[in-house]
This record gives C-alpha cells, sequence and structure tokens, in this order.
C-alpha cells in the first residue's frame, strides 16, 4: 500500500506587510527592537486581518467579455491597496489602508489588456498598473474620488520570457515577469539580466521599467534604462512599439517617454532587454574609516577611477552597527567585483589601495570569494531590513528610508543636514531623540546616492502622519542642496511636491500635453506625475 507523500503549503505573501507572511518578526521579536526605541508601544499591534476590513461591493461590474480576468474578491483587492512603504504599513496596521479597488483585472494577453482600457475608459474607471507592489512611493494606491471606481491592472499573468537572441545577448520579456522567474528562465541560456534591486523577490521587469528602477551595480549600469533595447506600451490611444536597436540618434527616444512614466501614460507590456553571461568571477572586501570624510572621499576616488566596482556601498558608523558590520564606531565600505570572463582579485586590490590611502583599515583585502564577515552580515541585513522594519511598525515605531542623489561638493553638507535638521523634527514631533543613518548605495564620478534610515517612536495612531512630516522636512533639505527628490524609488504620489519643484516647467507642460493625448480620459494612475 503506498501512502500519499504530503505537499507544502503555498506560501503566503502578507498582504498587508513586506515579502513573506512566515518571514515576519513574531511579537517577542518585535517587543526586543522596540525596547531599543524610547517611546515605543508595550506590546506590538496585532497583525491586521482582510476580515476586519470593511470592504463593500465594487462600484462597477465587468462586462461578460472580461468576467474571466476579472475578480471582486475581498482579499486580492485588499491586497493592492496600496504598496508596502512605512506609511502604507502604519495605516494597515491601524485598520486604514485607504481606497481599496473596486476589481482586480489579471489580463494574460495585450489584447485583453487593450480591451480592459478601452472600458476602463468608457466607464470613468481608474485603472492602476500594479506589477509586485513593492511600491514605496504610493505608487499604485487609489487617491481621491475623482473616478466612480477603481481597477488594479496586476500584470502578473503576463510573466514569460518569450524570445532570446543569445548572440546580441538580449531577450524580449513580459512585463510581467518578477526578478526570480526572469532569473530562472534565462538561466538555461547561460544568461543574466542581473538586475537586483532590494525587491527583486517581488517586484516585476515592467515595474523596473516604469519606476526607472536602480539595481545591482553601484557603479556604470546603475538604472534599468541602461538594460532596454525597446518597449511595448499599450495606451488609450493604441500601442506604442519601439524598434529594436542597439543606439540610435533619431530624435528624442520614444521609449525615454515611458521609462519612469509610472503607468501614467500607458501600460508597459513588454520590452526587448539587454543580458550578460553569467559573472564566475567574485571578490568582495570590507574598509572601515575611523571617520566618515575620510570614507567619502576613498569612495569617490574609487568612483573616478576606471575600476568600476558591481559594489561599492558605504554605511556610516550607525548604519554599519545596524547591519552587524561594524561595533565600533567604524565607518564601512563593502567593495565588491564580478566578471564572467577574467579574476578580478587585482581590481579589488587596487580599489583597497584607494581606500587605505584615505586612512581606511581594510578588513580582508585577499580578494576571496565571499569577502570578509562584514560583508556577510551587511548582504543578510539588506535583506532582513524591511521585514524588521514591519515588526518596529506594528510597535509603534516610525522605520523607514528614503534616498536621494546631489554632486559631490553637495554631499558632505547635504548628509549632515538631513541628520540634524530630521533628527530635530522627530524630537520636536514625538519627545523622543530619533536615529538618522546614512548609507551610499551608488556612486558615479560626479556625484553620488545617500540613502537614509530614520528610526524614531511615533504618535500612537498617529504614526504615518509623523512619517509624513519627517518627510516634508526631509524634502526641504534636499530642495536647499538641490538634491534629486528620489534618485531610485520613483516619483509616486508621496514625492510629487517635490517633483513638481525639481521638473522644469517648459517640461511639465509637454508632460501634461502627453498624458492628454495619450490618456484623453485621465483613467491612467490618476495622480502619478501629473494631474
Amino acid at each position: 500500500m503506498t501512502g500519499t507523500v504530503p505537499q507544502p503549503s503555498p506560501r503566503i505573501r502578507s498582504w498587508w506587510g513586506w515579502g513573506w507572511a512566515d518571514q515576519h518578526p513574531d511579537d517577542a521579536e518585535c517587543r526586543a527592537m522596540g525596547a531599543m526605541l524610547p517611546g515605543t508601544l508595550a506590546r506590538p499591534l496585532p497583525v491586521p486581518r482582510v476580515a476586519d476590513l470593511r470592504i463593500g461591493a465594487p462600484a462597477v461590474q465587468p462586462p461578460p467579455s472580461l468576467a474571466h480576468v476579472i475578480s471582486a474578491d475581498p482579499a486580492e483587492r485588499a491586497a493592492r491597496a496600496m504598496g508596502k512603504a512605512y506609511r502604507d504599513i502604519a495605516r494597515a496596521l491601524r485598520g486604514r489602508p485607504g481606497r481599496i479597488p473596486d476589481l482586480v483585472a489579471r489580463p494574460a494577453t495585450e489584447q485583453e489588456v487593450s480591451d480592459l482600457l478601452d472600458w476602463a475608459g468608457g466607464q470613468g474607471v481608474a485603472v492602476v498598473p500594479y506589477g509586485g507592489g513593492s511600491s514605496v512611493t504610493g505608487g499604485v494606491e487609489y487617491r481621491g474620488d475623482a473616478h466612480r471606481a477603481v481597477l488594479c491592472l496586476d500584470l502578473g499573468a503576463m510573466g514569460r520570457v518569450l524570445e532570446v537572441d543569445a548572440t546580441g545577448r538580449a531577450a524580449r520579456i513580459q512585463a510581467g515577469t518578477l526578478g526570480p522567474s526572469l532569473e530562472q528562465q534565462l538561466r538555461p541560456h547561460g544568461l543574466t539580466l542581473r538586475h537586483f534591486p532590494q525587491s527583486f523577490e517581488f517586484s516585476s521587469l515592467g515595474g523596473w521599467l516604469a519606476t526607472r528602477a536602480g539595481g545591482h551595480y553601484a557603479t556604470g549600469r546603475t538604472h534599468i534604462d541602461e538594460f532596454v533595447q525597446s518597449l511595448r506600451v499599450v495606451t488609450p490611444a493604441g500601442v506604442s512599439a519601439s524598434w529594436r536597436l542597439p543606439a540610435s540618434g533619431a530624435g528624442p527616444s520614444p521609449d525615454r517617454l515611458f521609462l519612469g512614466s509610472e503607468g501614467a501614460l500607458g501600460v508597459i507590456t513588454e520590452a526587448w532587454v539587454r543580458l550578460q553571461d553569467r559573472p564566475v568571477h567574485k571578490a568582495s572586501a570590507s574598509v572601515a574609516f575611523g571617520a566618515f570624510a575620510d570614507a567619502l572621499d576613498a569612495v569617490r576616488l574609487i568612483a573616478q577611477s576606471d575600476l568600476m566596482p558591481a559594489n561599492c556601498r558605504l554605511l556610516d558608523s550607525g548604519e554599519a552597527a545596524l547591519a552587524g558590520a561594524a561595533q565600533d564606531g567604524s565607518a564601512v565600505l563593502v567593495l565588491g567585483f564580478e566578471s564572467a570572463d577574467a579574476p578580478v582579485t587585482d581590481l579589488l586590490a587596487r580599489a583597497v589601495e584607494v581606500a587605505r590611502s584615505c586612512g581606511g583599515r581594510p578588513a580582508d583585502a585577499s580578494g576571496a570569494a565571499g569577502g570578509d564577515a562584514a560583508v556577510g552580515a551587511w548582504r543578510a541585513a539588506f535583506l532582513r531590513m524591511p521585514y524588521l522594519r514591519d515588526g518596529l511598525a506594528r510597535m509603534g515605531a516610525v522605520a523607514e528610508t528614503f534616498e536621494t542623489a546631489a554632486t559631490w561638493d553637495r554631499i558632505p553638507g547635504l548628509i549632515e543636514a538631513v541628520r540634524t535638521e530630521v533628527g530635530t523634527a522627530a524630537l520636536k514631533a514625538t519627545g523622543h531623540p530619533a536615529t538618522v543613518n546614512c548609507r551610499l548605495t551608488h556612486v558615479y564620478p560626479d556625484g553620488a546616492a545617500p540613502y537614509f534610515t530614520v528610526l524614531a517612536a511615533g504618535r500612537p495612531g498617529e504614526e504615518a502622519a509623523v512619517w509624513d512630516e519627517l518627510k516634508a522636512v526631509a524634502g526641504e533639505v534636499l530642495h536647499r542642496y538641490g538634491a534629486t527628490v528620489t534618485h531610485h524609488h520613483a516619483v509616486g504620489r508621496d514625492h510629487r511636491p517635490g517633483y513638481d519643484l525639481q521638473r522644469p516647467e517648459p517640461f511639465a507642460l509637454a508632460l501634461r500635453a502627453a498624458k492628454t493625448a495619450l490618456d484623453p480620459r485621465g483613467i491612467l494612475n490618476p495622480g502619478v506625475l501629473v494631474d
């Protein structure tokens, strides 16, 4: 008699927080983290349940011809009501997720995408494109009441690598393909896109393209833009299909209109992207610095060399301690090199020597694959941090990040001003001191991208409002220093005030005209980029 082998239960995505539901800290771990931040709650807020939300019937009914791709299931709707920013988590924990979509559509073909847009336009239904739902800037939620209903357009059913050109090292990939699936489908060809944002496991190619996402590389090809050959985009005015070319000087690039458009101008359905051979040579090391200013000098010199490290991340003393990379007050520079065709240990050694010339203390200059303990600690913390953030949110804490970019002459003053002014604002808002840490995630010959972590107590029941206050102060500092409102997190709705100040008015005029021409009924992701 043959028994039945039990099958493991499928993993469940958290509807309210980051990633997998089974990876969130338990109550004991939440309390332990909260004890390190004065002013947090005595016990964690309960994990929110969809059943506790008041989700009404949809305001519209789908047409019979599209009913097979549309769902009104309350759990599916709630899971797509917002992204994964701290303010989203804080609102969900308090039972205030905002406007919940009336319907969720999962088209499997480009024609179904087009048909859905035609139907929504005729019905006055707002359409919010959705990839992996990992937005941290309010990019996948609807705010306001200008539309009678909201349709979440989930591209998850369009998740295939359609064609691979091994000779030209490129592939045609559907926009709904999530990071792990994309790499798995490319692996048999010995190729990789090698674009690894922190959200890699839970974000899609289309989302990366629509938000101009930053990825694996700290120098050189830092953004998804560098990998794009051509795009197909469905708009209410028709399909935009650019030619697949290695380069072109034929006028303004049509792809540039849609890269970073965040679903406001059209729905990206597929793209040809540049690939590379899978790296087989890797080396990493860390360098400690007693003075953060010396570390900044080292990073600038490395960025201005021809070394082009894949990883060149600088952690200030607070960030290094948080990641477990150093506990003695040192700043830590994490360096990494990789190649598909030649050893990289010499490149690593040269970069370490540059850092040493600026007062750095190498922890491991041997270039051994895998690097030293500090490198490993940083990698582990990098992947775990979003889950810990949600655990702190359950304790009523404000725990969030924001990023920017500026030229080297402004970087030192910018970092110090953010630390001081956001810290002061947090003390004023909560009555408790805050921790404001900084790391550099991407570096360029002419500047860098600082990434800030803010940890503070919240005001019970008003945690999201506290974060909005701190974010407003940070935005004022960024504007004063001429730093971008976002380097790789996109504009969404949270960054609109800063984006409106940053963009030139003639460009804003052209963008509004493009919105009117491509989306005349104003149904595509209303409130993103333009009104």
